[in-house]
């Protein structure tokens, strides 16, 4: 049986609720329902102050999973990882099901994408997970991999000007 990774699993589910989020102020079980009655299994909310989107969705088996995303939604990194010293946030979404969780951070810095891929790279080597994918192609570079117990990590860091805008994507425990 072949299972999709977590995170493109939950990215899905990310950019679902982000595309119906952006369809226009606040609205409850978005679809969900399909108007048969039937009781709703899901709800976004868009902040109108902050722009923060937050999403909840119950699986056919009664799995809740929530989203937050937004430039203020507050960053919670899982043990082992921290923000890049100096880095702007400039967008977290952050998926929570079950036990388990997804934080995918957009990032803006003046640092080399070597500087900041050396950060990461030592983080996850901490956190047990070991980097088994690395790509450089000219203005990009990424790494990625996985652990035994599923926790997943990956880094993409293109260098726009004089400003590195990079992406973490950091995930456990979901199924």
């Amino acid at each position: 049986m072949t299972r999709s990774p977590p995170a493109a699993r939950l990215a899905a589910f990310t950019a679902a609720a982000l595309a119906v989020g952006a369809c226009g102020g606040e609205a409850e079980n978005a679809g969900e329902n399909g108007g048969d009655g039937a009781e709703p299994r899901g709800s976004y909310d868009i902040d109108a102050e902050t722009g923060e989107t937050r999403a909840r969705h119950t699986g056919d088996d009664g799995t809740v999973t929530t989203m937050r995303s937004g430039e203020r939604v507050p960053v919670e990194l899982p043990a082992g990882f921290a923000l890049y010293p100096g880095a702007r946030v400039t967008n977290n979404t952050r998926v929570e099901q079950a036990a388990g969780v997804l934080v995918l951070l957009t990032l803006e810095s003046a640092a080399q994408p070597a500087d900041m891929m050396t950060y990461y790279r030592e983080q996850a080597a901490s956190a047990g997970i070991d980097v088994a994918t690395s790509l450089d192609s000219g203005p990009m570079t990424m790494i990625g991999g996985e652990n035994a117990d599923g926790n997943s990590f990956s880094f993409t860091a293109p260098r726009e000007g004089e400003v590195t805008r990079a992406q973490l994507s950091i995930g456990r425990g979901l199924e």
